[in-house]
């Protein structure tokens, strides 16, 4: 998992702040219950102990958050729809937003699979360079002709991508982010390999502009970040106008937590179908080997040996599903690597929904 926390330069690290506090919960509410025009959504709270859940282990969960391996701003658990631990840290609170970096990744798939369930985008398998018609694209062959959609979601896009600092400079100082890296030659059969690319995540979105005949954010905000109370969050763009695909997203933890349990909910939120079932579990199964026990599905990560899938950024961002469970935990924090999270995850929190 180290990889995975090189994979965005030029969005600023939040400093380090103190202090350290946990919510007390509310009485239980039911997750069904749709909010009265104009109210805003709010999470329904209880105690572990109502959700089976042994408050002993989310107690110990919350307390290694404090450790520097961990560093962590915050530590939400969720089950059965219900908050069931939140604490923060430092100075971070529940209004704090973070910046998600390659979490963005899960929402920008899911547009793509709203666009999918639409017809806007009309299958996985269309080829990527139809969608750029008027772009001159460099070091054009059949390899590159053959990449699709799929092949971007499933980061087998075969480009010669090398995800790190260097390429991220040379992409923000383009005009035009989708063409940098279409530009970039082919170095495998697209499908035949897995390699990280943020860029191919920037050309999802790209494709999404160009298919949807409309800006990534009036996209966005209509059929997604709308109906899930998101619509005032921050989504930064790339020079050529398009929400970057692979990062730039903002929010708090508990508005991150609605995108684990709208996939949770099979793609159902407050009575309303967002995206279809059918796209999220492609979404969430494996469709390529990644590295060490992960695979990758489409923008997720996927843990078969747990059943469970994650969207996770740089510096210990994170929404871990576990649907067996059905539990939802996210964190954001300040990690240099996310697998001590991960573990703690495994370790501590999921044993406690036993």
């Amino acid at each position: 998992m180290k990889h995975l926390l090189r994979i965005f330069l030029l969005c600023a690290a939040l400093g380090l702040l103190a202090g350290c506090s946990t919510a007390a919960p509310a009485p239980a509410q039911t997750l069904t219950a749709t909010p009265a025009a104009g109210e805003a959504f709010d999470w329904p709270t209880s105690t572990p102990e109502e959700q089976g859940m042994d408050p002993a282990a989310l107690a110990k969960a919350a307390e290694l958050g404090k450790q520097s391996d961990l560093n962590l701003d915050s530590l939400l658990v969720l089950r059965n729809g219900v908050l069931v631990s939140e604490t923060y840290y430092k100075s971070f609170t529940q209004e704090t937003p973070h910046e998600l970096f390659s979490v963005t990744k899960s929402f920008t798939s899911t547009l793509i699979g709203i666009a999918l369930d639409q017809g806007v985008i009309p299958g996985t398998d269309r080829p990527v360079l139809e969608y750029f018609p008027e772009l001159e694209i460099a070091a054009v062959d059949a390899q590159k002709r053959a990449m699709t959609v799929e092949n971007l979601l499933t980061m087998t896009s075969g480009l010669d991508w090398a995800e790190g600092d260097p390429i991220y400079r040379a992409m923000y100082m383009s005009n035009h982010w989708a063409k940098f890296v279409l530009d970039m030659p082919m170095r495998s059969r697209p499908g035949s390999e897995f390699n990280y690319c943020s860029g191919c995540s920037h050309v999802l979105s790209a494709i999404l502009a160009a298919a949807a005949g409309t800006d990534t954010r009036k996209y966005a905000d209509t059929y997604l970040l709308g109906p899930l109370g998101l619509e005032d969050a921050r989504w930064d763009t790339s020079a050529e106008g398009s929400l970057i695909g692979g990062w730039g997203l903002y929010l708090t933890p508990r508005q991150m937590a609605r995108l684990g349990q709208l996939f949770l909910q099979e793609g159902q939120w407050q009575g309303r179908s967002i995206v279809s079932a059918g796209w999220v579990r492609r979404a969430t199964e494996k469709h390529a080997e990644a590295e060490g026990d992960w695979d990758y599905g489409y923008q997720w990560w996927v843990e078969e040996s747990l059943g469970s899938y994650s969207a996770i950024g740089r510096y210990g961002q994170l929404i871990y599903v576990h649907p067996a469970s059905n539990l939802v935990v996210v964190t954001t924090a300040q990690a240099e690597d996310a697998d001590p999270i991960l573990n703690m995850i495994r370790d501590v929190i999921l044993p406690a929904a036993d």
